[in-house]
């Protein structure tokens, strides 16, 4: 048995991230990595996709983008290559190829057991990220066999779907950017629109996530959230990363010939069956956009920050709204499910699981002493699910398990007593 301090399972941006926090504390420690370093990037995305931050909003502990395109935004294989040149730029101690199979407590720590061997450590790190199983939800089973149903991690591009009619449920960003993706290569696709968050690309001469960094919005804390699971549950923002800093909503959408419709219900036979709210929808995404368009004026006002005039931004006026499509050859031919993902931790044998599977945690920290878990959504701040997010998570959290090692070595260190 093979012994450490710290165990982190992921090689993705926040097992990256917990690893440099780490090794600057001088905690021995180990990445287990099933893949490669960012695998999922690798391997569980389409070819056109880009991050939907710009390259300086890439930060992580100990790295900055030096680049000379700070405001463009990377596609998959830069991202890729940005952690690669991370883990070497600190020798991080990760093994490639190392499946978990199971953890669970022992003596005072873990017992960590993969494909490659047996691990004990003081401390586990559960690094496995936030966008982990696709959620195909219950009425999927009623579709007809010719129905071709896909997921975002095993869509590529459109090439790969037969052609005719396409349904995409889902209107965050992963659903409109696919959707207009998938509509651009001629095949018609109407969207199930559900929660979303609308945003523009740039607002008053800025990238509107550079409002909200400079605001301090993507650094709140969960206690500034009013409903915290809420906030947590939230859907990805409505935006695009494309190189000419274009919007992609659902006017553009509709523009394009995208067909709009409300939330996917359930699957009758020969048919598929959406709720009569979808203008409920775009007017409660045009409403919280407009709350936060003059949070953002009221800041410049403020700081007197120099900013172009406002830009008037369009209402969502969608068209009529179908109740129901009929599904198989003479209708939907395909069925792209953009409905968000589930975590799943079938080898975490540590009773801190709570009933939907997920893990129970205070800011990543669980009941069970030196378990963690990082990269999940609003762990600690608004975005720690981001690459710009997870190191100010992994730092607080390397604090955390220092303070734990120092108690340890002063308790071991602390004399017996005589009697």
């Amino acid at each position: 048995m093979k012994r450490t301090n710290t165990i982190i399972i992921g090689g993705g941006q926040a097992g990256l991230a917990m690893s440099r926090a780490l090794t600057d504390r001088g905690i021995v420690h180990r990445v287990l990595e099933r893949g490669r370093i960012g695998e999922r990037w690798r391997t569980e995305r389409w070819d056109s996709l880009r991050l939907l931050t710009p390259r300086w909003m890439s930060r992580l502990p100990g790295w900055s983008y030096r680049g000379p395109d700070p405001d463009g935004y990377m596609a998959m294989d830069e991202v890729v290559r940005t952690f690669e040149d991370y883990a070497r730029s600190f020798d991080a101690p990760v093994e490639e190829g190392c499946t978990v199979v199971s953890v669970e407590r022992e003596h005072d720590g873990y017992r960590v057991e993969t494909d490659r061997g047996t691990w004990y450590a003081a401390n586990v790190v559960i690094a496995t990220g936030y966008c982990q199983v696709p959620h195909v939800p219950a009425m999927a089973a009623g579709l007809p066999e010719d129905v071709v149903q896909v997921v975002p991690s095993r869509y590529r591009n459109p090439g790969q779907l037969p052609a005719g009619p396409v349904l995409v449920v889902g209107a965050s960003s992963t659903g409109i950017q696919l959707a207009a993706e998938i509509h651009a290569s001629g095949r018609p696709v109407t969207v199930a629109v559900g929660r979303h968050i609308r945003l523009p690309r740039t607002y008053r001469g800025r990238d509107i996530l550079a409002w909200l960094d400079t605001m301090g919005i993507l650094a709140e804390e969960p206690s500034g959230a009013a409903h915290l699971e809420a906030a947590r549950r939230q859907p990805s923002l409505q935006l695009i990363g494309s190189p000419g800093h274009r919007d992609l909503d659902l006017n553009v959408l509709q523009d394009m010939g995208v067909r709009l419709a409300g939330r996917a219900i359930g699957v009758d036979p020969g048919r598929i069956r959406f709720a009569d709210d979808l203008t409920r929808s775009v007017t409660l995404a045009d409403v919280k956009l407009a709350r936060l368009l003059r949070r953002i004026d009221t800041h410049i006002r403020e700081t007197g920050i120099p900013a172009p005039p406002a830009e008037p931004i369009r209402a969502v006026r969608p068209e009529a709204a179908a109740e129901s499509l009929p599904v198989g050859p003479e209708g939907i031919r395909t069925v792209l499910w953009a409905t968000g993902y589930r975590r799943s931790y079938p080898w975490l044998n540590v009773p801190v699981l709570d009933t939907r599977g997920e893990v129970r945690h205070q800011g990543g920290i669980t009941a069970s002493p030196g378990l963690y878990i990082l990269g999940l959504n609003f762990l600690r701040r608004r975005n720690s699910t981001f690459i710009d997010g997870v190191g100010a998570d992994a730092e607080d959290l390397a604090r955390h398990l220092a303070a734990r090692r120092d108690r340890r070595q002063d308790r071991d260190r602390r004399p017996l007593a005589v009697a």
